[in-house]
């Protein structure tokens, strides 16, 4: 009669500081690639931006109008589209998670920056140059600032997703109220109240992927983590693009002819 047995002994402390560094390596490995995702994609962008604004292109997106008030950046048909696209590109990522290819995802994400910055490009218009490069210099700052606290804090700030989801949505609804109202007072507590907010999703969206990368790397492949990473990425892409444009809006200094 001979007996076997299975024996594993359990884990070490050495074992288990092993996996904890391995773990911590990976994650900062996960998110430096998703940071690096978010700045390309804001250079991206920005580029768009400056070349339509500053070349014959912009006639495409938009026409520059006499008003009592001064020269003011009407849109194009074609200057609507590209403002309504990123809602289209954001949907279509939104629930193509697990159909996309990782390639897609990144073609899509590439596409939609470019979008933007068709959509963004009359701010040139409406901005002097030296405004809108301090405006982002402050949103780098304070997005910096948020997202690293929201990394590194032991607080859990996911406890506050539906407090900021319902935050998000009052401010398109007061932002839709406004188009009719066009109250200025109305248009200032708006723009503080959509920096509050995206600064706030700057802070939960960094812990959010902190907190999720253990599961997403014990039970994901190497191509759903780095299609989960574009994923991340524009979270954070359209948070930067968010308080940059609320703080554009009672921090820019508008050209003297408008």
């Amino acid at each position: 009669m001979s007996f076997s047995h299975d024996y594993r002994s359990p884990a070490t402390p050495t074992d288990w500081n092993a996996q904890a560094a391995n773990l911590d390596a990976g994650l900062r490995a996960y998110m430096l690639r998703v940071y690096n995702w978010m700045a390309s994609g804001l250079l991206l962008t920005g580029i768009v931006a400056y070349v339509i604004a500053n070349t014959s292109l912009s006639h495409l997106f938009f026409q520059v109008v006499q008003v009592p008030g001064g020269l003011v950046p009407r849109p194009t048909l074609l200057g609507d589209v590209a403002m309504l696209s990123p809602l289209a590109f954001v949907l279509v990522m939104s629930f193509g998670l697990n159909r996309l290819s990782l390639q897609g995802a990144q073609a899509l994400f590439w596409a939609f920056c470019a979008t933007m910055g068709a959509s963004m490009a009359n701010i040139f218009v409406i901005y002097t140059d030296t405004s809108i490069v301090r405006v982002f210099l402050v949103t780098a700052c304070m997005f910096a600032a948020t997202s690293l606290w929201g990394y590194v804090t032991k607080a859990n700030l996911l406890r506050f997703s539906s407090f900021l989801m319902m935050g998000l949505f009052g401010l398109l609804i007061a932002g839709l109220v406004n188009l009719f109202l066009k109250s200025p007072a109305l248009y200032y507590v708006y723009s503080i109240v959509g920096v509050f907010i995206f600064t706030a999703f700057s802070a939960f969206d960094a812990q959010r992927i902190r907190v999720t990368y253990p599961q997403l790397a014990a039970y994901e492949g190497p191509e759903m983590t780095a299609k989960r990473s574009v994923y991340d990425a524009l979270s954070l892409y359209l948070n930067f693009i968010n308080l940059f444009q609320f703080l554009l809006q009672f921090m820019g200094v508008r050209n003297s002819n408008d």
